[in-house]
């Protein structure tokens, strides 16, 4: 089949590269025509993916139009804050048939959408899934061993998904809980950068595996009352993509973190970053939002809000979560 792959960063590419191993017809759009350029003639994404060659029969293409022609599949990997404007490029161009797969992860600024919905308002009804689990771009496109989640209303688009896409070095599963699949993958990020604070301040492994475990129960407790299944958080898009995420050299949000637990300021972390996204930073504030209005606790994800968006020294958020008072575990 055809398959169009919304954007030319990391995860796209090794999607892509992916899709090319099942003998499908990929192509890749991307909004910087002279990117898509350099990438066609040096065969690699050498600015988000760099050491990986791409197949020569992977195709680059600047027209969004030409680019979704035809196509059976169309794999969204746009960072979820740019979503919404090239949701509007696709609008009118999409083939009727075509399913949607989501792999961005994250909760639009102000609207406090998660990224079904954003789709939903720009496209209207669409055959949706959403894609996500433990999954590195950078091991992805190298082969490495990987399991993830295809999850969609209709089990059946998810099926289509774990067929087109599942081979021997990429496992993909299926469920029909896409709200929870999209709450795990957007509220570890937030966790990844606890667990870069608690790195960059060298504080050691104890504190981390506390907070990963804590950050399990905050993300179920938070993730059930805002509609998704307690068990879709304990599986591949909750526990385990959190797990990764926190622990990976290369999480982008455990970065962040690292580098405010050393003391940098935030402002200077991400403009060193340049157009390499980090989700979890604005979704802090989304999340936050949203555990407020249904009225759960979330008193890690509070703690580095403050510490983003309030200058709350590191430090003194350890302290506050440390100094909590006593409770039961099952709370």
């Amino acid at each position: 089949m055809k398959i169009c792959v919304i954007g030319d960063g990391a995860w796209g590419t090794a999607l892509a590269v992916n899709a090319l191993k099942n003998k499908h017809h990929v192509v890749i759009w991307g909004a910087f025509p002279e990117y898509l350029d350099e990438m066609r003639k040096i065969r690699e994404n050498i600015k988000f993916l760099p050491g990986v060659k791409l197949p020569v029969a992977l195709e680059f293409e600047d027209d969004i139009k030409k680019a979704l022609t035809g196509c059976s599949m169309i794999i969204c990997a746009t960072p979820t804050q740019f979503l919404r404007s090239v949701l509007k490029k696709m609008a009118g161009n999409i083939p009727v048939d075509a399913v949607i797969v989501n792999v961005a992860k994250g909760i639009e600024l102000d609207s406090w959408l998660k990224i079904s919905e954003i789709i939903e308002q720009e496209l209207g009804k669409v055959n949706y899934v959403d894609l996500s689990g433990p999954s590195h771009a950078e091991e992805v496109a190298r082969g490495v061993p990987t399991a993830v989640t295809a999850a969609g209303e209709n089990i059946e688009d998810a099926k289509f998904v774990q067929q087109a896409l599942m081979n021997d070095k990429f496992r993909i599963y299926t469920s029909t809980d896409v709200t929870g699949l999209e709450l795990g993958g957007a509220i570890k990020n937030v966790f990844a950068i606890a667990a870069g604070i608690i790195d960059g301040m060298k504080l050691g492994d104890n504190p981390k595996a506390a907070l990963m475990a804590r950050g399990i129960a905050e993300m179920g407790r938070l993730g059930e009352a805002l509609g998704g299944k307690r068990t879709t958080f304990s599986g591949l898009s909750g526990i385990g993509d959190l797990i990764v995420t926190c622990c990976s050299g290369y999480s982008r949000n455990r970065h962040v973190g690292e580098e405010l637990g050393r003391g940098r300021k935030l402002a200077d972390i991400l403009n060193d970053m340049g157009m390499v996204v980090a989700e979890g930073v604005p979704t802090a504030k989304g999340i936050r939002t949203l555990a407020k209005q249904v009225q759960v606790d979330i008193p890690i994800i509070e703690e580095v809000y403050k510490v983003l968006y309030e200058d709350r020294p590191a430090g003194d958020a350890v302290i506050s979560l440390m100094s909590r008072s006593a409770r039961n575990e099952e709370e």
